[in-house]
């Protein structure tokens, strides 16, 4: 991710929305085979039914957040390995989880009821079929003061326009990591997570923050997750407000400053504050782990964008962060922007995390997986896990 949940507003029972860039792709082979392969397959057909058996809003709203809550709680219990394995696809996989959610999203799009549906109540059906179906809204931590609260976010796939096998490694890193417990020499540590859509406009609207603003306050350390650079991670040191216009899930580029509330006092940059220097020194797995500093500026009193290895300089206009000008970028631009502007920036440890790119094994160009894309994607896991506890850890000591 190196390089918004908007639904149509008119539409009515008699004119339901037709389906998204997004999901139009659900019938090509490779997602029907990884449904097929996962037993995620009937999770569209059954919701479809269960909105079938809605005769009003309201009835309807509680399916959906059933639906989509369940939807959440499978996948993560399938990559916990929890419950049987339905299908022969390695239990660490995200992509069943994307591909059943838009399954659900495109028959909440299409739905004819039987009562009146406006365009204002469709969205919001939507609008909980992603918070509830991405863990949004089942983030839980232990009461008391005995366990430390963390929390991780992933991404979608994406790029499905080049290879629609794609896996993300940090969406499979959210479905492991969510609800487990790490342990510190100062007590154990509960994780829980969350995973964002790979689309401009649902940032523009402001999902990033209104999921993140309840716990940001309450947590002691926080990181988002993307997929970045080959064979490396990176703890990205800078931030930057900008969105360079690469293609997103929907095929739609945006090349602006970043747009945010209160844009008066809008900083071009934020900054980590996970503890980067501790991370990079550990051993936490076989990826090497990057302190990235760079950033692209235009200077002060410039016209043109200039690389700057070591980080921005004072009164540049932001033009990439560490993590680049897409929505990794942004992402990890919002939630410290979020973390400042609560007054936290002195308190609480967060910043981004980008993960290496999920590869397939040589000369795989047709399959959707093979045991090197699955090692490559446990390791990843892994070693997110580890870098995770090294923060915490870390933070622990500085603290103490």
């Amino acid at each position: 991710m190196l390089t918004g949940l908007a639904a149509p507003t008119t539409a009515t029972a008699a004119e339901p929305a037709t389906p998204t860039v997004e999901e139009r792709r659900l019938d090509g082979a490779a997602p029907q085979e990884i449904l097929r392969r996962s037993g995620f397959d009937a999770v569209a057909p059954d919701f479809a039914r269960a909105l079938d058996g809605a005769h009003s809003y309201a009835q309807a709203r509680r399916a959906v957040v059933r639906e989509g809550t369940e939807l959440w709680r499978r996948a993560v219990e399938r990559a916990q390995g929890r419950g049987p394995a339905a299908g022969d696809l390695s239990r660490d996989d995200d992509r069943p989880l994307y591909w059943a959610r838009l399954g659900m999203t495109r028959e909440l799009r299409t739905w004819q009821p039987e009562f009146e549906l406006s365009g204002e109540q469709r969205a919001r059906l939507l609008d909980e079929v992603e918070r509830t179906s991405r863990g949004q809204t089942a983030i839980r931590y232990p009461h008391g003061k005995g366990v430390k609260r963390i929390l991780v976010t992933g991404f979608d796939p994406f790029t499905l326009d080049r290879d629609i096998r794609i896996s993300n490694p940090s969406g499979a890193t959210a479905l492991a990591l969510d609800g487990t417990v790490i342990e510190t020499a100062d007590g154990p540590a509960r994780i829980e997570t969350a995973v964002f859509p790979v689309r401009w406009r649902d940032f523009t609207e402001g999902t990033v923050e209104r999921a993140l603003r309840p716990y940001l306050p309450k947590v002691d350390l926080f990181t988002t997750v993307s997929q970045g650079r080959v064979g490396r991670f990176d703890i990205e040191r800078t931030n930057g407000a900008w969105r360079g216009g690469f293609g997103d899930n929907e095929n739609i580029g945006r090349t602006e400053t970043v747009p945010v509330t209160d844009p008066a006092s809008q900083p071009q940059w934020t900054s980590t504050t996970l503890p980067y220097a501790e991370i990079v020194a550990a051993d936490t797995g076989r990826f090497p782990v990057y302190d990235n500093t760079s950033v692209t500026e235009i200077p002060a009193g410039g016209t043109a964008p200039v690389v700057r290895p070591e980080g921005p300089t004072p009164g540049s206009t932001a033009r990439a962060g560490g993590g680049g000008d897409y929505l990794s970028n942004e992402i990890a631009y919002r939630a410290t922007l979020l973390r400042d502007r609560l007054g936290l920036h002195e308190k609480l440890p967060g910043g981004h995390v980008h993960t290496p790119v999920l590869q397939f094994g040589a000369g795989n160009t047709t399959e959707v997986t093979d045991p090197d894309f699955v090692r490559n994607r446990l390791d990843i896991i892994d070693q997110v896990r580890s870098i995770v506890t090294v923060a915490i850890s870390a933070t622990e000591r500085t603290r103490g």
